[in-house]
């Protein structure tokens, strides 16, 4: 027999009732609630007058929100926190693409996180962010969407200053897109009309109001095109375009002079032949190698290296802003120092004929060329002769001239030491380096390939050694007790599944790639480097190669160096132009002799992390520049025919890299003869018509269209297939 006795509805306890009113608002962080509605949707048979307490405690609380009498609302930002803690969040930088969404970057994600522009909040190219991810469907690829901004990659614009009736705007077009910065009367610094400035960023707006608003920080003078892109190439990679006031009042005030006291603390090295071999065009000589033989007949070397620490103190104003910017910034046309120029060109800088400080490390050899001592410590030099590249390598080559005793022993232990280091598996890719030659206006007049020679390759070897020795000697000494950390540059294995699709990659060129093991893969990167010499298409596998491979990073956790084949590698060598080299200095004078010290862990990691992400942004800012003046160059040879050879492949046309410049130009299938279909592995592209195939690698005659110095941009129109 059937019953209409509806069924009997619960009374929730005061805590339950708490509970599940604020489990409602945060699920419904938009709506509002009268009592009366609570007590249907969570079909209770509370009384009306115990759910409006409850719900007056949440907002006493802070928990939710009284619209007016007898409505309710969440509290947004109490939800906000209650969602973000209940879900799984990652911290990664937003790369955006030209449709306005972004990819965030996440280290330990093997695939980017898609973020459409609506859940970017106010995220801009560069930013770190907190993000959570919404889809994780197998087969795709990561969706998620911005919960906060953690640290804003671009603090400054350079762009074009435009006075409007009631405020003015900074005109900023770069590659984080168009945007407009609005500036209030009251700072617009004396800007006028048409100025090329620096602007600061003061309010990023938020999710539905995202308008930029600054000050002028700093009128421009030089503002022809070329001074205007370096200048905002600087900027976009977060690079100060000048030092701060505190920090040159500071430079002023150090001695020039070095105390007899200083020298007598030191090891005095003057005697020993001391030489730099630099770039030509080098301001700041960091290192300084000396020689001679011992009454025993070994040979000592010393490796000597300019000793910032003694001038930079730690916490300094000085200090504190190279921190800040951790490294310096090499241009096609500048050098954006680390260090205020006094310390970088002068007090820190190995000059010939003067008495320098110095961090060294020095190496006693055997008659077998075996390292049988080694010391580390503060010493003077006097550096007898400043050589260039060239002017070393023309008497290692000829045999003869100044120092030549010197230069050809000092090779020739060099030549054993990388005979060693590749024998234990160190790779051996290197990436070409383009030079240019700019006239007075920075105008390219010619480009060519940098070539490493041997006086290159023994300076670079010696730095070797001592970056080696010294994380050695660290690591020996915290053995069998508590660990010193200590920044250690670090380079992990390959990827095991970015390697196995390169090897797929690489067997459609026919080449063979071995990859059981690191070791395997190592010898199988180096007999690739030795056939692409001989077989021009595998030139195009290399920086490939490159990009499979981990990017090196400084570290306090020691995995070795597995691109050097080092088990222990940090960075000594360079302290006027890297802070971590600083670091380690200062980290191993306190630890010589019997002296034990040990940093913070946690802090000195974290520095490893920032000082590793300013060396990225250098490294992108070098390239642009690099980019911007390959595309000049190009400008000047519009409707001439090039020679070069398929890099990349998308699905509206082809990379072709010019052999002559290596600039990078596209050309659009749309502007070819006949339809082509790309492959699904976008190694090749087919003629719909003819079936004719254009590959990786595949060496074009092509026909330069037209250069955007703006965009960095090359359109190219194809010919002929070599």
């Amino acid at each position: 027999m059937g019953s209409n006795t509806k069924k009997k509805l619960k009374r929730a306890s005061p805590s339950s009732l708490e509970k599940n009113l604020l489990r409602t608002f945060i699920a419904n962080p938009k709506k509002r609630f009268t009592p009366k509605q609570i007590k249907k949707k969570l079909k209770i048979n509370n009384t009306f007058e115990s759910i409006t307490a409850a719900l007056n405690k949440l907002v006493k609380a802070k928990k939710i929100i009284r619209l007016k009498e007898n409505i309710y609302k969440a509290d947004r930002t109490f939800a906000k926190k209650i969602i973000e803690s209940s879900v799984k969040t990652y911290q990664g930088r937003v790369d955006i693409t030209r449709r306005g969404a972004g990819f965030i970057i996440v280290d330990g994600l093997e695939q980017d996180v898609f973020v459409p522009a609506r859940s970017l909040m106010t995220a801009m190219d560069g930013d770190k962010v907190l993000i959570s991810i919404n889809t994780t469907s197998k087969g795709k690829r990561p969706e998620g969407r911005v919960l906060e901004v953690l640290d804003r990659n671009i603090k400054q614009v350079v762009g074009k200053f435009r006075k409007l009736n009631k405020f003015g705007i900074v005109e900023y077009n770069g590659k984080n897109g168009s945007i407009d910065i609005y500036i209030k009367p009251d700072f617009y610094n004396k800007a006028k009309d048409g100025d090329s400035v620096l602007a600061n960023i003061t309010a990023w707006g938020n999710a539905q109001n995202k308008s930029l608003w600054g000050e002028v920080k700093q009128i421009l003078t030089e503002t022809d095109a070329h001074n205007f892109t370096m200048q905002q190439i600087l900027v976009e990679n977060g690079f100060e375009l000048q030092f701060p006031s505190a920090v040159l009042a500071a430079a002023k005030k150090l001695k020039l002079d070095v105390s007899k006291e200083e020298v007598a603390k030191r090891r005095d090295l003057r005697e020993i032949t001391t030489l730099t071999i630099d770039p030509l065009t080098a301001q700041d000589f960091d290192d300084a190698l000396s020689i001679r033989q011992l009454e025993n007949e070994n040979w000592e070397i010393g490796i000597h290296i300019a000793d910032v620490s003694h001038y930079v103190k730690k916490g300094s104003a000085i200090d504190k802003e190279a921190f800040d910017r951790s490294t310096s910034v090499y241009l096609v046309d500048r050098c954006v120092p680390m260090l205020p120029e006094v310390l970088s060109n002068r007090l820190c800088s190995l000059r010939p004929d003067e008495d320098s400080l110095c961090f060294s490390a020095i190496f006693e050899f055997n008659k077998k060329y075996k390292i049988v001592n080694e010391w580390f410590g503060k010493t003077i030099i006097h550096s007898d002769r400043r050589f260039t590249y060239e002017e070393a390598q023309e008497i290692i080559e000829a045999g003869e001239g100044e120092y030549a005793d010197e230069l050809l022993q000092l090779n020739k232990v060099s030549k054993l030491l990388r005979k060693e280091r590749f024998k234990n598996g160190a790779i051996s890719f290197e990436s070409e380096e383009i030079q240019f030659v700019l006239d007075d206006n920075n105008v390219p007049v010619d480009i060519y390939i940098k070539e490493r020679k041997d006086a290159h390759l023994l300076v670079e070897d010696f730095m070797l050694l001592a970056n080696k020795s010294v994380a050695t000697y660290i690591i020996k000494k915290g053995k069998g007790q508590q660990v010193i950390p200590f920044v250690y540059r670090i380079h992990d294995v390959p990827n095991e599944e970015r390697m196995e699709d390169f090897k797929q990659y690489a067997k459609e060129f026919g080449f063979n790639m071995k990859t059981d093991t690191p070791a395997q893969i190592a010898k199988s990167f180096n007999q690739l480097a030795k056939d692409a010499r001989k077989n021009d298409a595998l030139t195009i596998l290399e920086p490939l190669a490159i990009r499979t491979m981990s990017k090196a990073v400084y570290s306090t956790e020691n995995i070795g160096h597995y691109g050097l084949a080092f088990d222990n590698y940090s960075h000594f060598t360079s302290p006027i132009r890297r802070y971590s080299d600083l670091l380690v200095h200062r980290i191993l004078e306190k630890n010589l002799d019997e002296k034990v010290y040990r940093e913070n862990p946690g802090e000195l990691e974290a520095k490893c992390v920032h000082i590793s992400n300013q060396e990225r942004k250098a490294t992108t800012a070098e390239r642009e520049s690099i980019k911007f003046k390959q595309v000049e160059w190009m400008s000047t040879k519009i409707g001439e025919d090039f020679e070069g050879m398929v890099s990349g492949m998308i699905d509206n046309g082809i990379f072709v890299e010019i052999k002559e410049s290596k600039a990078e130009g596209f050309i659009r299938f749309e502007h070819l003869d006949e339809k082509y279909q790309v492959a699904s592995n976008r190694l090749s592209a087919t003629g719909m018509k003819t079936g004719q195939e254009i590959g990786m690698g595949t060496k074009l005659k092509v026909k330069l269209l037209a250069a955007d110095l703006e965009l960095r941009q090359i359109d190219l129109k194809m010919l002929e297939v070599l």
